[in-house]
């Protein structure tokens, strides 16, 4: 008996949560679930599950053996939806969140580049500085920046970047420049303030731990663009992303201060759901983004 098809079928049992169940998917009767079932336990020399014809329990080894298989069946599917990708058209509609400001400038204006290479595709944008619910809203991927990513995700990094503390020459000159975490207090900090945001506190590494600064200022707001606008006009300091603020870092319009407890790591990603089966239009459109961002001075020229 065919080794793939007894896994196989355990785990569409041990998720249907009967043979009967099972088997009306399938189209076959609960008997033959039920003899691979047992040709796989022999084999395995392991009771893997406790079943009748209305319900079952899984084994505790059975429990770790389906984790186990589940992993092995997604291998398999991505696999061969890779081989085959480059068979068949890229085709159906791709869902794509992002926020706000990044989107606008570096994700759904190379959406027409790849729509040339894949006119079968068609795509959508929700630009937004909210945290979407991917699953629950029905998005295909989204690109985030930073921040910790669900166990339940699968997550690219699509390029390197850090978060940082900056602000004119102007606005130090008036001010001076903090020297510590505990010296931000005493300054104008502007900070985003959608569902808490940073109104609850900036983020940094002290020490190789990550600790939360509470900043407080005159102005705030939900638009990351409209921050960077502020900053750059000298009206206090800003938290911003390398990706955004590169271009005036090396002209001198922007400087950085309390370098040594930026937050690394902060990077750009595309997060999508694990799943058996990966859209191409979805790993496709991923790895356009990847290698467009790796051009030389791409965020110098694009800023």
């Amino acid at each position: 008996m065919d080794r793939f098809k007894q896994i196989e079928t355990f785990v569409q049992v041990a998720e249907a949560g009967s043979l009967a169940a099972a088997a009306l998917k399938e189209g076959v009767s609960p008997v033959i679930l039920g003899r691979r079932i047992d040709a796989l336990e022999k084999r395995l020399g392991i009771k893997l599950m406790y079943r009748s014809t209305r319900r079952l329990a899984l084994s505790e080894e059975g429990g770790a053996f389906l984790e186990r298989c589940k992993q092995l069946l997604g291998d398999w599917d991505m696999a061969e939806n890779e081989i085959s990708a480059g068979r068949h058209a890229v085709s159906g509609h791709l869902i794509v969140s992002a926020p706000a400001a990044f989107g606008r400038k570096h994700v759904a204006p190379h959406a027409p580049a790849f729509l040339r290479l894949h006119p079968e595709v068609q795509i959508s944008f929700n630009l937004t500085d909210r945290v979407v619910d991917i699953v629950r809203e029905g998005y295909d991927m989204g690109i985030r920046i930073g921040g910790s990513v669900d166990p339940n995700f699968v997550a690219v990094k699509l390029a390197q970047n850090r978060r940082v503390v900056c602000g004119t020459p102007a606005y130090f000159a008036r001010h001076g420049r903090p020297k510590t975490l505990e010296d931000l207090a005493r300054h104008n900090c502007l900070a985003f303030n959608l569902q808490g945001g940073q109104q609850r506190g900036w983020y940094f590494k002290r020490q190789g731990k990550l600790v939360t600064t509470r900043v407080a200022g005159n102005l705030d707001c939900n638009d990351g663009e409209l921050l960077h606008r502020w900053a750059l006009e000298g009206l206090g300091l800003g938290w911003r992303s390398t990706w955004e603020i590169q271009r005036e870092l090396l002209s001198g319009e922007l400087e950085t201060v309390l370098d040594e407890y930026a937050l690394p790591d902060y990077d750009i990603l595309a997060v999508y759901p694990q799943q058996r089966f990966q859209p191409a239009r979805v790993r496709l459109f991923i790895e356009q983004l990847r290698q467009i961002y790796a051009r030389p001075n791409y965020w110098l020229e694009n800023g």
